[in-house]
């Protein structure tokens, strides 16, 4: 049995992430200034939440959605099979992989993950951020509940950029993956996503859905090809800024369809459950520094607790920071492979802080164990599908376990 650690302790390292905000206005991109017309501002009178658009039969025909943003290519290719579990059969170790933001800047980390994911028969779930999307000379177009239009936590993302975007995004689907929503502004603390009301949350979901399906209105790319996916169907999930504000949230996304949430603050190595009838997909407790404490599976958060915060900090320390990060990763995973079989769930950014020893952490983490027997690298959603069609005297017998304990399994799956 591994000893857990207490409430409190989870508390004060999910409240660090409120700062990963303030971090992550320095390293995003902009573009040119400008103005446009107000759209979906948050003090609107409360409204139903729009559903996905029905299902086309498909007959092999690409079918152009809107302004020709997006389309529809036919059901996703290569999704994992979700199959219940015999009597006494191990359930397969899940890992996901999940990326806040999932801009194609400069550093080409979004094609890189793409590109590993896929040279390692993995899966991830990249957060798209909505304004990544939308000019800097539109942005008036966001009202982020609570501020004033065009306002933002992060940069817009310059025209190169939301080109660049547009085209892993593409690519990343055909790939298999899952593209789900950051929202917009990456809005934290005060105003932010913990004050929001559940008719500000769904301002701002309408706001994103408007960004992604509306980018050749916003951008005038007449040169780029419609998305290979719609997003009314395939966003399931995401993952709020800094983690706040998930109470409001879940209340606002059932109307949309949505089956998952990563915002929670953090918890155990333990099998998911469901918060109002979502899948709640926490951030987790790992073993940091050998096991001495328990820190979120977080690229901040291994930043906050190692250089204070500093994005770059002591050069020399970067080779034992980085391999302090990989022993983490790999102690999570372990404590889990070879114990309960409760899904890893990672979750970093695009970035690069301590001259990128974190993105080169994941790199080895997705090496090490999408390679392993009985491993399955997937994304949330695939996992959420998993779940789904479990038994659910199953799944309440697996949240029984302790993630180290290695129980009979013919005595947890019946």
């Amino acid at each position: 049995m591994v000893p857990r650690a207490t409430r409190p302790q989870v508390l004060t390292l999910a409240a660090l992430l409120v700062v990963a905000s303030l971090v992550a206005g320095f390293l995003a991109l902009s573009g040119t200034d400008g103005s446009g017309t107000p759209a979906g501002a948050a003090d609107e009178k409360p409204r139903t939440a729009p559903k996905a658009s029905p299902t086309p039969q498909w007959d092999g025909r690409t079918r152009i959605l809107g302004d020709g943003s997006t389309s529809y290519t036919g059901p996703q290719k290569g999704q994992l099979a979700a199959k219940p579990l015999k009597p006494g059969e191990k359930p397969p170790q899940f890992v996901v992989f999940s990326w806040d933001g999932a801009l194609e800047g400069g550093d080409h980390l979004f094609s890189h993950y793409r590109e590993l994911a896929q040279q390692y028969d993995a899966h991830m779930t990249f957060f798209l951020t909505g304004i990544y999307l939308l000019p800097k000379s539109k942005k008036a177009q966001y009202h982020g509940p609570m501020h004033s239009p065009g306002d933002a936590a992060i940069d817009y993302a310059t025209d190169e950029h939301i080109r660049t975007t547009l085209e892993q995004l593409g690519e990343a689907y055909k790939d298999g993956n899952e593209i789900g929503t950051h929202f917009n502004g990456h809005f934290c603390g005060a105003k932010g996503g913990g004050d929001w009301s559940v008719e500000e949350w769904k301002s701002e979901i309408d706001q994103f859905y408007s960004f992604v399906e509306r980018w050749k209105t916003n951008t005038g790319f007449k040169d780029v090809p419609a998305l290979p996916f719609d997003f009314k169907k395939e966003v399931t999930g995401g993952r709020a800024p800094c983690l706040e504000g998930q109470k409001n949230l879940l209340k606002a996304i059932k109307g949309y369809g949505w089956r998952y949430d990563a915002s929670s603050p953090g918890d155990f190595q333990i099998w998911p459950a469901k918060k109002n009838g979502i899948w709640d997909f926490p951030l987790q407790m790992l073993p940091y520094e050998s096991g001495k404490y328990q820190g979120l599976s977080m690229d901040f958060n291994f930043l906050y607790n190692q250089s204070g915060g500093e994005t770059q900090g002591d050069p020399a320390k970067f080779p034992q920071w980085e391999q302090q990060t990989v022993d983490s990763y790999m102690a999570g995973f372990n404590r889990v492979y070879y114990g309960s079989r409760a899904p890893l769930f990672v979750g970093n950014h695009f970035e690069n802080w301590n001259g990128g020893i974190y993105m080169k952490s994941i790199d080895q983490v997705v090496k090490n164990v999408c390679t392993k027997k009985g491993v399955k690298c997937v994304s949330f959603k695939e996992l959420a599908d998993w779940l789904d069609v479990q038994k659910p005297q199953t799944l309440a017998a697996l949240r029984t376990l302790d993630p180290a304990q290695s129980p009979d399994w013919s005595a947890v799956v019946k």
